[in-house]
């Protein structure tokens, strides 16, 4: 290593984070950072870690696409047969990181993810490209297998639907939905006293503010 790991570090100081300028919805404050992450971040500015955890207390990461917020929800697509929809089917608590390094800011948000009905997961598969769908459909995602037998079950499957009008929702795909209990807006700021805003549920569904020390 040419760099000692130790040696790295970023003294962040664009913007500021202040209570005053933090609306009473974090869902409102959510969609005004991610508008400035799209049209600042040239590529995946959507892009969100998402922690699962399974009936034994394994916590697992992995990146995936935000792809709408609406009704105060955070909504991705996925596998209900690959790992993390197996992991939600047993722990429907999740954790989710949105992590932005142009604007020195990431989102972390707590909640929990429940599928969202079939009808509006196959709304968004049939918008997808058709090599996306067929993949949806060729990948058993999270098991195990070799490069050229999911190669061999791609061409099958594009053999399948090559003048299908559309590719079929699989059984074993659709959307989650994740509900915030908790959301944290973090921007960087030097000597790292970082700002750190804190959204958390209330039982009447108004939403707590507090600062918390970086």
């Amino acid at each position: 290593m040419e760099k000692p790991l130790a040696d790295l570090r970023e003294n962040y100081g664009q913007k500021e984070l202040l209570e005053e300028n933090c609306p009473n919805d974090p869902i409102l404050f959510f969609d005004q950072w991610l508008n400035e992450a799209l049209e600042t971040i040239e590529i995946d500015a959507n892009a969100m870690t998402i922690v699962t955890v399974n009936a034994a207390g394994q916590p697992s990461a992995r990146t995936v696409l935000l792809k709408a917020v609406t009704d105060g929800q955070f909504l991705f697509f996925t596998h209900y047969t690959g790992r993390k929809g197996i992991e939600i089917s047993e722990n429907n608590k999740v954790a989710i990181l949105f992590w932005w390094k142009e604007l020195e800011r990431q989102v972390r948000i707590e909640g929990t993810a429940e599928r969202i009905s079939r009808e509006r997961s196959e709304a968004y598969f049939h918008t997808r490209p058709k090599g996306s769908q067929i993949g949806a459909v060729a990948s058993p995602q999270s098991q195990v297998i070799t490069r050229e037998a999911l190669l061999d079950n791609f061409r099958k499957y594009e053999e399948l639907f090559k003048t299908a009008e559309q590719v079929p929702l699989p059984e074993n795909w659709g959307g989650y939905a994740v509900t915030p209990t908790l959301i944290e807006f973090w921007q960087g700021r030097p000597n790292r006293l970082h700002d750190r805003i804190q959204y958390t549920r209330n039982a009447d569904h108004s939403w707590k503010i507090e600062r918390l020390a970086p």
